[in-house]
């Protein structure tokens, strides 16, 4: 089997059900939430090397719920077989409870940094910012989207916030504060 089949040398791309142009809303889309998946691949191995093996756990399943939301948002006629869930929402939101507390409390904004992972992390929130951003424009021009989509994109850069934080902790790197920063976390 070869890996190329031509099909795109005109600038168009299949949808499951529709074949589209490249720069359809949802091919932008899914191919963010790509990218993200390739940032938390790549922050995974960072996490494994400083042994953060809970992070590193997180991170695999957090790679299979993004190849999922990749597959849904590709997904425009069997409406019914969309895999993400709230379930993988509510994950989120106790792994960023969890990572939150360990983390010392926060007034003002921080910088993104710290060690490679935690900097690595903070790239990961940046594009799930962005994705989430894509999603939203797909659900404004009234396109159906899988219920959990936008609240699990928005979890998710969440998540990496609090992780980022918690690996500066756990390792003793402390979170640069932005210097003209007024206190936004009470």
């Amino acid at each position: 089997m070869k890996i190329y089949t031509k099909k795109g040398d005109q600038g168009m791309t299949q949808l499951i059900g529709k074949n589209v142009k490249k720069t359809h809303a949802r091919v932008e889309a899914y191919g963010t939430v790509d990218e993200l998946n390739s940032f938390v691949g790549l922050t995974s191995v960072l996490l494994q090397e400083e042994k953060h093996e809970d992070l590193v756990m997180d991170l695999t399943k957090i790679q299979h719920e993004l190849f999922d939301l990749g597959g849904d948002l590709a997904n425009v006629t069997d409406k019914h077989k969309w895999t993400l869930s709230n379930k993988a929402v509510e994950f989120l939101e106790a792994k960023i409870d969890h990572y939150w507390d360990e983390a010392p409390p926060i007034r003002t904004f921080i910088l993104p940094g710290g060690g490679k992972a935690s900097a690595n992390l903070h790239v990961c929130r940046t594009v799930a910012r962005r994705a989430e951003r894509l999603v939203v424009n797909i659900q404004e021009a009234s396109d159906e989207l899988p219920p959990a989509a936008i609240k699990y994109l928005n979890r998710l850069s969440d998540y990496f916030f609090a992780a980022a934080r918690a690996v500066n902790a756990r390792n003793g790197t402390e979170d640069v504060l932005y210097e003209r920063g007024k206190d936004v976390f009470k």
